[in-house]
């Protein structure tokens, strides 16, 4: 089972990277633009993240999680996938709100994760 979880945290950190990696690289677009990367990365955080959340309990030695932390984490994870989503239905010129949230929260999930999941 641990190998299992190992693959799933691979995957959740690939994920993260789409999704950042995606948000970075429009920075300098005019207008930017919600990517494939960033939805694709998003909903793969979404899925991998409910996965490593099923499956930490039943793992030797595991320690129950924070769900005040957890469920932060959740929050932000669907309202970005929601953005993302959402924001590639638009036109390129109406995107940049959707781009520009989406990062943000992305990274300040990434953030909850460092500070408080992880303390």
């Amino acid at each position: 089972m641990d190998i299992i979880y190992k693959l799933i945290l691979v995957l959740h950190f690939i994920g993260v990277a789409m999704l950042v990696g995606g948000f970075l690289s429009q920075m300098g677009a005019k207008p930017p633009l919600v990517t494939h990367w960033m939805r694709d990365g998003a909903l793969t955080q979404l899925i991998t993240g409910f996965a490593l959340v099923g499956i930490a309990p039943n793992l030797e030695g595991g320690e129950p999680f924070d769900n005040a932390a957890v469920g932060t984490k959740l929050l932000i994870a669907v309202i970005v996938t929601g953005l993302a989503l959402f924001g590639m239905r638009q036109d390129p010129e109406k995107q940049k709100p959707y781009w520009a949230a989406a990062g943000a929260l992305a990274i300040i999930n990434i953030l909850v994760a460092v500070f408080w999941v992880a303390a």
